[in-house]
C-alpha cells in the first residue's frame, strides 16, 4: 500500500474514532415536573447568579404577582396553589439550566410539566412564551379537575402489561399515566375507577398500590377540556427550530420539527408520560450523561433504574 494511502486510511480511522466518541458520549438535560417544589426553592441561585435573578424578576412581571416571594419564603400550602406550583418548578428549572456557563445540552427531555422547561433549554420556546403556556396549562388543568373529580395512584412491582390489562378491564376511566421506570407506573382516572384498580393491582401481586394526593386525573381522557384550552394557546405561540432534539412524553421519540413538537405537546395532557421509553431512546441515541435541572433528584433515581450504566448528576 502506498505511504500516502496508508496515511490517509490512518487519518480516517482516527477521525472515525473521534466522531464515534462524540456521537456516543452525549449530554442529556432532563427536567422534573409537578411535585418537585419545596419551600425556599431558587433562593440560592437568585442570590448568586445575575441571569437567574433576572429570570425570577421577569417571571414576577409576566405572571403579575411576586411568585419569587412564595418560592423563597412561602409555606408548603402556598406552594401548592394552582397558579404557583407549575410555574414555580418551571422557573426554577430553567434558571438552573440557563445560568450555567456550560449550558450546551445535546438532547433534552422533561417529565410532564418539565417538557416545557426542556423546550426553553433547547431554544424551541422563549422563557416568556413558555411561562405563559405553563401558567395557562396549570389553570386549565385545575378547571378540568373541578369538572371531573378524579385522582391518580402509584403501582409498584407489577409488569406494565399487567397494569394496562387491569386498567382496560375496569368499566370506568382508568389508564396508565406515567411510565416512570420498570416496576413503577402511575395510573389515572375516576375516583371509583382508581379505587377498583388499586384493589385489583394488589390482588395481582403489586407490592404497593397507593392513591396519590393530587388534584385530578392528569394524563388521562378526563383532561380533555384542558387539552382543548391549551391547544389554542400553543397554536398561537411561536416555536423556533431547537438546537438539539427533545424526546417527548407522548411517544418517547426525539424531534426537532416544530410542528411535531407542538402537536405532541398538545397531546401530552391526555396521553401518558412515557418516561421509561424516553430515557431508553436517549441512551440509544448516545446519551451517557444525564443532568437533572431543577428542584429535587427524583429523575436521577428514575434514570438510574432505567439505565444503570449512565452517569447522573444535577446542576
Amino acid at each position: 500500500m502506498p505511504f500516502q494511502q496508508f496515511k490517509m486510511n490512518a487519518t480516517l480511522k482516527v477521525l472515525s474514532k473521534s466522531l464515534k466518541i462524540k456521537i456516543l458520549d452525549m449530554k442529556a438535560f432532563v427536567f422534573p415536573g409537578q411535585g418537585a417544589q419545596f419551600t425556599g426553592m431558587g433562593k440560592d441561585i437568585y442570590d448568586s447568579n445575575p441571569l437567574a435573578k433576572k429570570l425570577f424578576d421577569d417571571a414576577n412581571k409576566i405572571l403579575g404577582f411576586e411568585i419569587s416571594n412564595i418560592m423563597f419564603a412561602g409555606t408548603a400550602d402556598e406552594l401548592k396553589q394552582t397558579k404557583v406550583t407549575q410555574p414555580a418548578v418551571f422557573i426554577h428549572s430553567v434558571a438552573v439550566a440557563l445560568a450555567q456557563s456550560n449550558h450546551k445540552p445535546e438532547m433534552v427531555a422533561g417529565h410532564s410539566l418539565g417538557e416545557f422547561s426542556s423546550l426553553v433549554a433547547n431554544q424551541a420556546l422563549s422563557f416568556e412564551d413558555a411561562l405563559l403556556l405553563v401558567s395557562k396549562r396549570a389553570m386549565a388543568m385545575q378547571k378540568a379537575c373541578e369538572v371531573n373529580p378524579s385522582t391518580m395512584a402509584a403501582i409498584l412491582g407489577l409488569d406494565d402489561r399487567i397494569v394496562e390489562e387491569i386498567c382496560a378491564s375496569i368499566d370506568e376511566v382508568v389508564v396508565a399515566a406515567n411510565y416512570n421506570c420498570p416496576g413503577q407506573l402511575v395510573i389515572s382516572g375516576s375516583l371509583k375507577g382508581i379505587e377498583i384498580a388499586c384493589e385489583k393491582m394488589k390482588a395481582a401481586g403489586a407490592k404497593r398500590a397507593m392513591p396519590l394526593q393530587v388534584g385530578g386525573a392528569f394524563h388521562s381522557p378526563l383532561m380533555e377540556p384542558a387539552r382543548e384550552e391549551l391547544a389554542a394557546a400553543i397554536d398561537a405561540t411561536s416555536f423556533h427550530t431547537p438546537i438539539c432534539p427533545v424526546y417527548q412524553n407522548v411517544n418517547g421519540q426525539p424531534s426537532s420539527d416544530t410542528s411535531v413538537i407542538k402537536t405532541n405537546l398538545i397531546s401530552q395532557l391526555t396521553a401518558p408520560v412515557r418516561w421509561t421509553q424516553s430515557v431508553q431512546n436517549m441512551v440509544v441515541g448516545g446519551g451517557t450523561q444525564f443532568i437533572e435541572c431543577g428542584p429535587g433528584k427524583v429523575l436521577q433515581g428514575l434514570v438510574k433504574k432505567i439505565a444503570p450504566q449512565v452517569e447522573v448528576s444535577s446542576m
